[in-house]
């Protein structure tokens, strides 16, 4: 049995994270600062979720180092989960100063509490970010990484190289998984396709950048939390691995998905595309597939649909 702390535990991956190994048998454990970023109430229903699965959770920062090695000492951790970060590439366009406080100073934080339990595995959230501008597609673990196209890529390219150095440095065990448009259940409403959802139900238009051309790798929940465990469970000593769809598919098309599953059409605003933005995330899994065994299940189809009745669900009185 693992003894495993997750930071962020009631963020969207972290909840699924959290539920998940613990339904298979291993102690969970977590930590989370509820920030405004999007309504904690949302944080607050997950939370909730895990307090009755019996997973202990405390409210802290990831800056509160003391706190947080007091955590790994108390509960014998074996495994770190690092999922805490300041998420959006548009929001770090005006709130850089957000992304430091978490990205940069909260990531050394958290590997400074660990550079002296160098037993303790650490297996972090990284990103389609760090791609940028690159050309090449579909983005591979090998390809250079020269070319953020926003603070928020580059902050978490930042913590792939500073992992790097604190695993030749101190021996930390350190693995990154590059997480590419991560949606479903219980997801962030911040996202397109949650924001999307709500705007065609309650008949407001949508905002469309770049003609809807733009394409993401659209990965369903449970395909990057089989990738996340898998990654755990592997303990590598310094890794990075995509883990994405292998199949982009365009804006335009996440919207007629929805109007289909809805039953409704969509009013669409068209606008340039916002600087940060790239034309698409493409996520070569080769490696992920060798490794881990990482074999993305779900299409979008499948995975919108399941997130439109959980969306209904959320919406109801219970």
């Amino acid at each position: 049995m693992k003894r495993i702390f997750i930071t962020g535990i009631a963020g969207f991956i972290g909840f699924h994270l959290a539920l998940a190994l613990k339904k298979r048998g291993d102690a969970v454990f977590g930590c989370d600062n509820f920030n405004a970023y999007y309504d904690p109430a949302l944080k607050k229903e997950r939370a909730k979720i895990l307090s009755d699965a019996a997973i202990p959770w405390i409210n802290c920062d990831i800056t509160e180092r003391r706190t947080i090695e007091n955590e790994l000492e108390s509960h014998q951790i074996t495994h770190l989960a690092h999922l805490a970060a300041q998420a959006g590439v548009r929001y770090s366009l005006t709130h850089p100063e957000a992304y430091v406080h978490s990205n940069l100073n909260g990531f050394v934080q958290i590997l400074e509490a660990l550079r002296t339990r160098p037993s303790v595995k650490l297996i972090y959230a990284s990103s389609s970010s760090v791609y940028g501008l690159n050309a090449k597609i579909p983005f591979a673990e090998n390809d250079p990484i020269e070319k953020p196209a926003s603070f928020y890529g580059a902050t978490k390219r930042s913590n792939e190289l500073i992992a790097h150095s604190y695993h030749q440095m101190h021996g930390l065990c350190c693995t990154g998984l590059r997480f590419f448009t991560v949606y479903g259940p219980w997801g962030r409403p911040d996202m397109a396709y949650y924001s999307f959802t709500k705007a065609i139900l309650e008949d407001q238009p949508i905002s469309v950048f770049g003609e809807g051309k733009l394409k993401r790798d659209f990965t369903y929940i449970d395909d990057i939390i089989a990738g996340t465990i898998a990654a755990i469970d592997l303990g590598a000593s310094s890794e990075i691995f995509n883990l994405g769809n292998n199949t982009p598919l365009s804006v335009l098309e996440l919207i007629e998905t929805l109007e289909t599953h809805l039953n409704k059409k969509a009013k669409l605003v068209f606008q340039p595309t916002p600087p940060g933005d790239v034309p698409i995330t493409y996520a070569d899994i080769a490696k992920s597939g060798q490794i881990l065994n990482f074999v993305p299940k779900t299409s979008l189809y499948d995975g919108l649909q399941r997130f439109i009745e959980w969306y209904h669900w959320i919406k109801c009185p219970r």
